[in-house]
């Protein structure tokens, strides 16, 4: 007997090992990463010595590094190629860091990622358009970074995301077409930039939208009456655009500021509201 619960403990304790190790690539992409953002300065560090699964912020599941959080964590730097060879991850928050550098190409990578937040930081360059590949992809929040470019052409591609934050970058141009066959969004927050152009009246598709937000940028022509059918939108913020032509008392009331925006001779305005019968565009709870 006692000879069995010896066993028994061994195999428990293989299993246990077994399910902590990663791959030697997985282990590697990490102790690039560590490296290359400059990780003995981090908050709280890694002791490489010891397992993988014992590194702050880091999740493995059945062998294999499936979320990584380092968030606040006073990561520097720019991210390692190797760091794009976590393929397993699903979750990846390195929020309010000082992350420099462009998001490459090889994001694409990241084929299970439902969550990307890399807010706060100082990410420059466009977003790339292999992003659109991620087609699990729920969450993306790149706010308060130095992104420019414009918009990747086939974001619409991105049908499961609900929460898309850029808000706080340099974007420019015209929102892409397809950005509004995105049924699912529910946080639309682009304030803040420098887009351009006409908001289309396919923004009717937005049903499941509850906040817009795309304030302070270069946004003209007329406002989409098609947002008054968005019953679910609860918070909106569309001043300090060059918007023109009236909206209805509702619309005008959802809004932060009321519909101040700037004329042609960038003063301020109020947009006019419209006489007609005024749509109920917040759903009771």
């Amino acid at each position: 007997m006692k000879c069995l619960t010896t066993l028994l403990l061994v195999f428990i304790f293989s299993m246990n090992i077994f399910a902590d190790t990663v791959s030697d690539k997985e282990k590697e992409a990490l102790i690039k990463l560590y490296h290359a953002t400059n990780g003995l300065q981090w908050k709280i560090k890694w002791d490489l010595s010891l397992s993988v699964s014992t590194w702050y912020g880091v999740k493995v599941e059945n062998g294999r590094v499936v979320a990584l959080n380092l968030a606040d964590n006073n990561l520097q730097g720019e991210l390692p190629a190797e760091f794009f060879d976590l393929v397993n991850l699903t979750n990846v928050d390195l929020h309010k860091n000082k992350l420099q550098g462009e998001l490459p190409k090889a994001i694409n990578n990241f084929k299970e990622l439902e969550v990307l937040d890399v807010s706060m930081n100082e990410i420059s360059g466009a977003i790339p358009e292999t992003i659109c590949e991620l087609q699990k992809l729920k969450d993306l929040e790149l706010f308060k970074n130095k992104i420019s470019g414009e918009l990747p052409l086939e974001i619409g591609k991105l049908n499961q995301l609900e929460v898309l934050a850029l808000f706080d970058n340099e974007i420019e141009g015209q929102l892409p077409h397809s950005i509004y066959n995105i049924p699912t969004l529910k946080v639309l927050l682009l304030n803040s930039n420098k887009l351009s152009g006409n908001l289309s009246s396919e923004i009717v598709n937005f049903n499941a939208l509850q906040n817009l937000s795309l304030f302070n940028n270069d946004f003209e022509g007329e406002i989409p009456k098609e947002l008054e059918k968005l019953h679910n939108l609860s918070e909106m913020n569309l001043s300090y655009n060059k918007f023109v032509g009236e909206v209805s008392k509702n619309l005008a009331l959802l809004d932060s500021l009321n519909m101040t925006m700037f004329d042609q001779n960038g003063n301020l305005i109020l947009l006019e509201l419209n006489a007609e019968k005024d749509i109920t565009v917040i759903t009771e709870n």
